[in-house]
């Protein structure tokens, strides 16, 4: 078998012993104020000093933690609510966890078909084609989709997976309250729709394998519905997850303890538990040391319930 993307990650969360995505989700207003006092002192409260301040922060988390994660995930809407400016600190934010040899899982949860769905893939994992010229915009390794217009919403997606070894992670079974309004609901052939979802994300996965036995297609599963997830573990064993809801959303490494499997099986983000960590342990100052030791803190719970 070929080595492939989800091998890299997975040699990754070996290296480190860490299966933890780190989530860059800023929120200005719950920024260290040394920063935000700062950059608007020196460029006023404009989007420039905003997208600023975001990619500072970033920076700073990235460089305490680069060395103990595999993976970090940039949400995207966290910026480019500031514009331009937003998706150029998102850009940025992706090339310097690159620079550290992070893996960068975009939290895009793209959904539309044809040549919209084409134009979402050439800017995110593939390539733009201006002229005879291809040109990366962006360095993501791996993004998030909504599968819910079906096949033809993820198959421009699918052909720059091959072409650039790169990866999708398809919303299964979300960790909202709200995920059950739809997710739940029972088809026709008598199964759950995240269920089916799940096999769909199975079979489109299933010429990506790589050499640990799990696709490049994964599947987002959450961690605040641990009945569900372990169901889906047992259904999708090539499928890896991405399990959001840990942290802050409420779910813990007792949630998780019987989704393990071989080469891990998954990937846990924590997004304000780490870098909003500073908090907890009254550390402004000191707030990308704080999400270091989160980090650690999160890696305990996990091992504790790991086979």
């Amino acid at each position: 078998m070929q080595t492939l993307l989800i091998d890299n990650l997975i040699q990754k969360i070996t290296e480190t012993k860490a299966p933890i995505v780190v989530g860059l989700d800023p929120r200005l207003e719950e920024m260290p104020s040394t920063l935000t006092q700062e950059a608007f002192a020196a460029q006023g409260q404009t989007l420039q000093a905003a997208a600023d301040i975001i990619l500072t922060f970033n920076k700073a988390i990235i460089d305490e933690i680069h060395d103990i994660v595999p993976a970090v995930k940039p949400q995207i809407a966290m910026y480019e609510q500031f514009g331009t400016a937003g998706f150029e600190a998102y850009l940025n934010t992706i090339a310097y966890a690159k620079s550290k040899n992070l893996i960068v899982i975009g939290d895009i949860k793209r959904s539309d078909i044809a040549s919209t769905a084409e134009a979402y893939s050439n800017i995110h994992i593939g390539k733009v084609k201006v002229g005879e010229t291809e040109i990366e915009v962006s360095q993501t390794d791996f993004i998030t989709l909504n599968p819910y217009m079906g096949y033809d919403s993820i198959e421009p997606y699918l052909k720059d997976c091959k072409q650039y070894d790169k990866g999708l992670f398809v919303l299964v079974k979300t960790s909202n309250k709200g995920s059950k309004d739809i997710q739940d609901i029972i088809t026709q052939n008598n199964r759950t729709v995240y269920s089916q979802v799940g096999s769909l994300v199975s079979n489109w996965g299933s010429g990506l394998i790589g050499q640990h036995g799990y696709s490049n297609i994964g599947a987002v599963v959450g961690a605040t519905h641990p009945g569900e997830a372990e169901e889906l573990r047992k259904a999708l064993p090539n499928t890896f997850f991405l399990v959001p809801g840990y942290g802050a959303q409420g779910g813990s490494g007792k949630d998780l303890k019987n989704l393990w499997t071989k080469n891990y099986g998954m990937i846990i983000n924590s997004s304000r538990g780490i870098t909003g960590a500073y908090k907890k342990y009254q550390m402004e100052k000191d707030f990308a040391k704080a999400s270091r030791q989160a980090v650690l803190d999160m890696k305990a719970d996990l091992e504790a319930y790991m086979p």
